[in-house]
């Protein structure tokens, strides 16, 4: 579904449907295609070596079929965190980010806070995966998600990714996208054509989300040109994964690849990368782990954007709004409460009412509730999308690790 009466896809035959959110506006005569297809040139394999047990897939190796064009350009953005993974680290200080070939993923163990040791094993998933793919570690990045401070079984991870890498298939990322999903309900994926091109993302995130960049791994690949794939990249994130939060819980280990053949040798249609990143990143609030709603907190009139920005967060990652929208309760005051709870201290800050206040979002059933604030202080604004707070976020989080 497209937003404001904008043209929607035309899923291709059997394809799934991917674009649901009314907040997603795609541009003129994107197609979709089946949500479990890679970009022409790119292959993908997983195994399943115990990290999350049961016989689940819990690794995976991504990237070009044979070698990269000369045209393939790549970019990646990563967490802001200073906690930050050992998968982080690699790809931050060793890898060569703008020529990336492939990548590695595991789940089930973030490998964050594992010393030196940790390092170690996320190099060793480096070259097994690069030895794998005929690539050079150097352009082999690593990224894993999972429970923070226990050693990773290695051996057992080096096994799957090679049982990984002899499954390597072109056309198709089901068993990728399935092997890297932790607290998901289900896999968050979606492939597009427009303009001559190709676009394919996975996603996975379902909780620990609070930009820097919102605690979660994506995943695209295109055979477009893309010159400027970090700028590309940056912005497109700064709409999407930048403006949603579940739980106000930056993460260790956030990772966004992009990487782009330029085989199709037609340039990324404008918007087309933004919209699918803002549908992943929804999908991601609607998947917020136990979450039945998602709002979308509109601030306007504020001192800049930067006062927006905070009054924004403070009542997206508000409990007493959270679970306002939970129950379908237009409740206002609460969000004047997270509104003036930012503006402490500030001067001229106007009375925070029902008439400053549209809150009726909150009520009723709508699963994307429209909620705003005017502060009537300058013309500074910002949004955000959040989850509700349920009692299976609860659960989820005190079942973890035991």
């Amino acid at each position: 579904m497209s937003a404001d009466g904008a043209e929607s896809a035309t899923p291709g035959a059997g394809a799934e449907t991917v674009f649901r959110s009314r907040w997603v506006e795609l541009p003129a005569g994107v197609a979709e295609l089946d949500p479990d297809t890679l970009a022409p040139g790119f292959v993908a394999g997983a195994a399943a070596c115990g990290l999350k047990g049961g016989g689940a897939t819990d690794v995976a190796v991504l990237g070009y079929e044979g070698e990269p064009p000369e045209s393939a350009s790549s970019a990646i953005l990563l967490t802001r965190n200073a906690a930050v993974a050992a998968p982080v680290v690699i790809c931050r200080d060793e890898c060569e980010q703008g020529a990336i070939a492939g990548v590695v993923v595991n789940s089930g163990n973030a490998n964050a806070a594992t010393g030196e040791q940790g390092l170690e094993d996320a190099r060793a998933m480096q070259r097994a995966a690069a030895a794998a793919l005929g690539a050079e570690p150097a352009n082999v990045a690593v990224a894993e998600t999972g429970v923070i401070g226990v050693p990773l079984q290695i051996e057992a991870v080096l096994e799957g990714i090679g049982r990984a890498a002899e499954g390597l298939r072109a056309g198709t990322a089901s068993h990728f996208t399935e092997a890297i999903m932790t607290t998901d309900v289900g896999p968050k994926r979606c492939a597009v054509s427009a303009g001559g091109v190709t676009l394919t993302a996975q996603a996975k995130g379902a909780g620990m989300i609070q930009p820097g960049y919102a605690t979660m791994l994506c995943f695209v690949q295109t055979d477009a040109v893309v010159d400027d794939p970090e700028a590309e990249l940056r912005r497109a994130v700064a709409g999407s994964f930048e403006r949603i939060t579940v739980d106000g819980q930056m993460s260790t280990n956030d990772t966004v690849l992009l990487q782009a053949s330029g085989a199709s040798g037609e340039p990324l249609p404008e918007g087309l990368l933004d919209a699918v990143l803002l549908q992943l990143a929804l999908a991601i609030v609607a998947d917020g782990e136990g979450a039945t709603r998602v709002g979308r907190i509109a601030v306007e009139a504020a001192a800049d954007g930067e006062e927006a920005e905070d009054v924004a967060r403070a009542i997206a990652n508000s409990p007493l709004v959270k679970t306002a929208l939970y129950g379908s309760d237009p409740n206002w005051g609460r969000i004047a409460q997270a509104a003036g709870m930012a503006l402490a201290g500030k001067d001229g800050v106007p009375e925070l009412g029902p008439d400053l206040i549209a809150a009726e979002g909150l009520g009723g059933s709508d699963p994307e509730a429209e909620i705003s604030i005017r502060l009537e202080r300058g013309d500074g604004a910002a949004h955000v999308f959040f989850s509700d707070l349920t009692h299976d976020y609860i659960r989820i989080n005190a079942e973890y690790t035991t």
